[in-house]
């Protein structure tokens, strides 16, 4: 998963990619602007609402480009360059990405599974991981954290990354069982660590 940074303090603008459906179903991600295009996701990762889509670089501008509320899927086509540090030109419109709706079903389904059993035993409020991968806490090699220790996390809110077959897939806190707010008392996870089904990734307190 790329990520970018112009080493500035100030916080760059950001544009949310245009979803229109297919006869077939399937959702189509259009550019919202003119410019160089570059961090494309890969094909078969899972885009969910919200989520960075790489950047748009117009008249040496660099604008974050994220998922609209209404995509979530599977990405089953990717028109743009090898990810990365490759760019491509676009124009207002030009497709980006397609995804497969039907794969949020199982998106959603993770989700709710990380809520089950949403305490443990000894009655402690848990989030756990919806099935197994590899844990990185953080978006990319030198970035900061999702979350840290004493962090309040609220629903729809990305506090990971969890690699299955070298696909990055990010983790959203929420779940029936868990409060909409809730602050972060214990990392459970060392970073890169593998993870089975129902692991705990954080230790948690209501808000």
């Amino acid at each position: 998963m790329s990520d970018f940074s112009t080493g500035s303090r100030v916080a760059r603008p950001e544009l949310t990619a245009k979803a229109t459906t297919r006869a077939d179903g399937a959702t189509v991600l259009a550019s919202p602007a003119v410019g160089l295009w570059r961090g494309a996701p890969e094909v078969g990762s899972v885009v969910v609402p919200g989520q960075r889509l790489g950047e748009v670089e117009t008249l040496g501008v660099i604008t974050l480009l994220r998922a609209p509320v209404s995509a979530m899927g599977r990405v089953i086509t990717a028109h743009g360059a090898d990810g990365g540090l490759a760019r491509r030109v676009v124009q207002y419109g030009d497709a980006l990405l397609v995804l497969d709706p039907s794969s949020a079903a199982s998106a959603i389904t993770a989700t709710q599974k990380t809520s089950a059993g949403a305490r443990t035993e000894s009655g402690a409020l848990v989030f756990r991981t919806p099935s197994s991968g590899r844990y990185y806490g953080k978006p990319g090699p030198g970035k900061a954290p999702f979350v840290h220790v004493g962090d309040v996390i609220v629903t729809g809110q990305a506090v990971a990354l969890l690699e299955v077959m070298k696909t990055f897939n990010r983790l959203q806190y929420g779940g029936e069982g868990l409060p909409a707010r809730a602050r972060v008392t214990a990392i459970v996870p060392a970073d890169e660590s593998d993870l089975a089904p129902g692991d705990v990734l954080f230790e948690l307190e209501p808000e």
